[in-house]
């Protein structure tokens, strides 16, 4: 599966309409990709291939209403997603991908609606994308305490020493040699 990184600030259009392409290319500038398929089935092998930040759809497509395909975007990627529904289709489309988490405006829609709903889509991947970064870098800072802990007890059992002159021992390593703590850590245990 792609990663998001590999894809930041990503677009996926699918419509078959050449003025939602060109409305929502206008509204989106400065993304790396942008993508447009024409049919429910195509836009379903890039999800496959590329990580999306943003997944838009002007209903109906070729292949299907767009309803599904917005729903299978949700529950296969994080992207978010824009269905646009005609108005005589809205409230059912509403009713059915709402909990999904698929965003729904009608067609037509008041002046201004769509180019609001992509930022603010796009404002909720920036914030995702923060939440990710604060994540992993909590992530990695639990594996170091991990990995430095395992050393020191080893320092402990195997050197006899107390817990600070281990924990002294691997920061004065770290320093000594112009490496992270975890690396420290880490060349203790392997030389055990």
């Amino acid at each position: 599966m792609p990663k998001k990184d590999d894809y930041y600030h990503s677009i996926l259009i699918v419509s078959s309409s050449r003025g939602f392409e060109q409305a929502v290319k206008k509204t989106i500038r400065g993304f790396a990709t942008v993508d447009v398929k024409k049919s429910a089935a195509g836009a379903r092998r890039c999800i496959l291939e590329r990580y999306y930040d943003l997944v838009a759809i002007k209903a109906p497509l070729p292949d299907e209403t767009g309803e599904d395909f917005a729903i299978d975007v949700t529950e296969k990627c994080s992207a978010s997603v824009l269905l646009v529904v005609p108005a005589d289709a809205f409230k059912n489309a509403l009713d059915r991908v709402t909990d999904h988490g698929v965003l729904v405006i009608p067609n037509p829609a008041p002046r201004g609606r769509t180019e609001t709903a992509l930022r603010y889509l796009y404002a909720v991947q920036d914030r995702m994308h923060a939440l990710e970064k604060k994540r992993q870098a909590a992530e990695e800072k639990m594996e170091e305490m991990r990995i430095v802990n395992k050393a020191k007890f080893f320092l402990m059992e195997s050197r006899h020493m107390t817990e600070n002159e281990a924990h002294r021992l691997i920061g004065k390593q770290a320093m000594d040699n112009g490496i992270s703590r975890r690396r420290a850590a880490r060349r203790i245990l392997e030389d055990a």
